[in-house]
């Protein structure tokens, strides 16, 4: 019943495949967002009751067909939304191969590609940020989240040895690390899970343009210091999430230095700016970063979830997730070799790494290269299309993410107004955007480009359903 006879295997393949292209050659066509009815969902899952088995293919067939009709479709050409991208097909094909074999990555012994892969994308994202590959050291993970929890963690080690085995009561002083308002709230939640609490993420002033400021950090760590805190890390963001704002990353490093801090760059959606020499000056500084997270499921188009986490210090990772393993294989204790569980937050796991290996190895580095630049032109005409309709910038940001608001109208600042255009385009289904506050808590509408297959007429469809539903509101 599990394994299926292989005739039908072959069948439930092809319907599969069948499927998949179907998706990717017509997604265009389709909403972008669906109706939103959770009473129609379990209504159509009640029938489900497992208690008498379904056909293969009736299964398949209800899954995709209610896939399609119910989520948001990233992969849309007018998804402008969080840095969710259009998979690349190498990446799609790489998930398959890897649910099929089911490696398990708990140990190197039992599977040494799979670990190596992984191994050697580490190496190479770290050789393409500036830093030697030949002293890094790091993990793939399901996202941003674990990698920027791992950094935490990774930063606490170092700053407090005796923290992986007595935890927070071995802490002689209230430790503290540093962010802006504009920094991913992972860094809050990682700090609740290290059992520090949401406060010791303190936030640091920005300028006018969002980017944290350096002499605000310098003054909060002689703050915390003198009215004896202990700050252990900083936090500089390459592309935050709301408002594509770009810390000064070099001026954060010196501080840190200076300071004794771990400096930690969430480089997860912007650190792709690397692969391309124009944008190359965005990260510049972040070889000298003691950490760096990266998601190849944002702007490298990789499918959902692979982040990847790297430091410069060696061996630390081991120091700081190794636990009592008495019952694990030990096939390879002779050999140069970690076994993933002993240097990550997780023990098995699947082999996430293909699904970056095979479309960077089938695009290159010259391919990604060209595919980022497109979307930052995209970026560029999207904002250019936006200001000449009408609609004012909000954010300075270099990257492909427009937060705007409507200059036509007196009350074209407002959140309900905004919220309200927001709710016109997602309901019309033609486009997706959100409304986040930015900047100390401006509302404002934003776009963001993500997706390669984006073209000039889907940002000029934007602009046309964006003016449509400033008129309806207006009505």
């Amino acid at each position: 019943m599990l394994l299926l006879e292989p005739g039908l295997r072959r069948d439930l393949w092809q319907a599969v495949g069948e499927v998949i292209e179907n998706y990717v050659e017509s997604v265009s066509t389709d909403r972008v967002a669906p109706p939103l009815d959770p009473d129609r969902l379990r209504s159509l899952l009640a029938r489900f009751d497992f208690n008498s088995p379904t056909e293969p293919r009736e299964a398949i067939e209800f899954a995709a067909r209610n896939l399609r009709d119910h989520q948001v479709h990233v992969p849309h050409p007018r998804y402008f939304g969080m840095f969710n991208p259009a998979p690349a097909t190498m990446g799609i094909l790489g998930d398959a191969l890897a649910a099929a074999f089911n490696p398990q990555l708990a140990v190197w012994s039992h599977n040494p590609f799979a670990v190596e892969v992984e191994r050697h994308l580490v190496r190479a994202f770290a050789g393409k940020f500036g830093c030697d590959p030949d002293g890094v050291e790091g993990t793939l993970c399901a996202g941003g989240m674990e990698a920027n929890h791992t950094a935490v963690l990774t930063a606490l080690t170092r700053a407090y040895p005796r923290f992986t085995e007595e935890g927070v009561r071995s802490l002689d002083a209230e430790p503290v690390l540093y962010v802006t308002r504009e920094s991913h709230d992972s860094f809050k939640k990682a700090a609740r899970l290290c059992g520090l609490g949401t406060r010791a993420a303190v936030p640091v002033p920005t300028d006018r343009a969002g980017r944290m400021d350096p002499a605000a950090l310098h003054d909060l760590i002689r703050r915390d210091r003198a009215e004896g805190r202990n700050p252990f890390m900083v936090v500089a963001t390459i592309g935050t999430t709301a408002g594509g704002f770009v810390d000064p990353l070099e001026a954060i490093v010196d501080i840190a230095a200076r300071a004794g801090l771990w400096c930690h760059t969430d480089a997860a959606w912007g650190g792709a700016a690397a692969l391309v020499p124009e944008l190359r000056h965005l990260v510049r500084g972040i070889e000298r970063a003691d950490s760096v997270t990266f998601d190849a499921h944002k702007w490298f188009s990789v499918p959902m979830g692979a982040g990847i986490y790297f430091t410069r210090h060696a061996g630390l990772l081991e120091k700081t997730f190794r636990v009592g393993d008495s019952y694990m294989p030990r096939d390879a204790r002779h050999l140069d070799v970690t076994d993933p569980y002993a240097a990550s937050m997780q023990w098995s796991r699947r082999f996430i790494g293909l699904k970056i290996f095979l479309p960077l190895a089938a695009a290159g580095w010259s391919g990604y290269e060209e595919t980022i630049r497109h979307m930052t032109a995209m970026g560029a005409l999207m904002k250019d299309k936006l200001e000449g309709s009408g609609w004012e910038l909000v954010n300075e940001s270099p990257l492909p993410l427009a937060c705007f608001f409507d200059a036509t109208r007196p009350d074209g600042r407002s959140a309900e107004y905004l919220q309200a255009v927001c709710d016109r385009v997602l309901a019309s289904g033609q486009a997706w955007i959100s409304m986040p506050r930015i900047l100390g808590g401006q509302p404002a509408l934003r776009a963001c480009i993500c997706n390669y297959r984006t073209e000039p007429g889907d940002i000029e469809f934007l602009v046309s359903v964006l003016d449509q539903a400033r008129r309806a509101v207006a009505t």
